[in-house]
């Protein structure tokens, strides 16, 4: 059963911000299978495609498209962006007449980072989303989603919620929705997959942190070929994409 809706004096004025920043990672024998995973990435994740995804997420978090732009780069990634109303509509496009009607500052950005310069030939590919919606809307009803739409080995997600918007009584209230974690809105078949988990919650402050790695999987998970499973340098390079995984979860070298 929905709760009872806060009553609120007019338009909800709190800004929410979801940030979703995951890294998949993949294992190369050579230069030509580098080139190769550059190629692979573009194809899967061009501007075309993250733009997508971006307007499943709006439809996710029952938002309405106002405007859309993507830009693929040389020699690679790519960026989306979808300027959004918090009016509620399932992801339906507002017409255009109506577009100068929009106050909101609601919006999804997504950047990609494909990496295949590591000299181990450990490649990496990191996304960067951030949702920003005044309103209502709830950013975080996406994050399955978006465990869903990438493959993601490390993932760092922080949530905050700023400004102030007043109840029908002139009072101030800083937060219109409350939790314990981020945790609490991830599927538990989602959290099962993961071994490393920090769990950081400030509600006082309006802010939470969760970072998660993958739990150790066997090397058809990562190599670029799948025939090359017994080649005798794969057990080594196991060893080396742990350890780059566990470098970027804490952040040091």
């Amino acid at each position: 059963m929905d709760k009872e809706k806060i009553k609120l004096s007019g338009f909800n004025n709190l800004t929410k911000v979801l940030s979703f920043n995951l890294y998949d990672f993949c294992i190369t024998l050579d230069d030509d299978q580098k080139g190769r995973y550059v190629s692979y990435i573009h194809d899967k994740y061009n501007a075309s495609k993250i733009t997508e995804i971006s307007k499943e997420i709006v439809k996710r978090i029952d938002a309405n498209i106002l405007s859309v732009s993507a830009q693929d780069y040389d020699p690679v990634g790519a960026s989306a962006m979808v300027l959004m109303s918090d009016v509620k509509g399932g992801g339906n496009p507002i017409p255009s007449a109506q577009v100068s009607m929009h106050l909101d500052k609601s919006h999804i950005t997504v950047h990609t980072y494909p990496d295949a310069a590591d000299p181990d030939g450990i490649c990496s590919f990191r996304v960067d989303i951030d949702i920003s919606t005044c309103g209502e809307i709830i950013p975080l009803d996406s994050i399955n989603f978006l465990f869903e739409a990438f493959e993601c080995d490390v993932v760092y997600i922080d949530y905050v919620v700023r400004g102030y918007t007043r109840l029908a009584d002139g009072r101030k209230i800083y937060n219109d929705h409350h939790f314990n974690s981020i945790l609490d809105f991830i599927k538990p078949e989602i959290k099962r997959n993961y071994t490393y988990l920090s769990d950081i919650n400030m509600p006082q402050d309006n802010t939470w942190q969760t970072k998660m790695m993958i739990r150790e999987l066997g090397p058809e998970n990562y190599l670029l070929n799948p025939e090359d499973i017994s080649h005798p340098d794969v057990p080594n390079k196991m060893k080396l994409l742990r350890e780059e995984m566990k470098e970027v979860y804490h952040m040091i070298h």
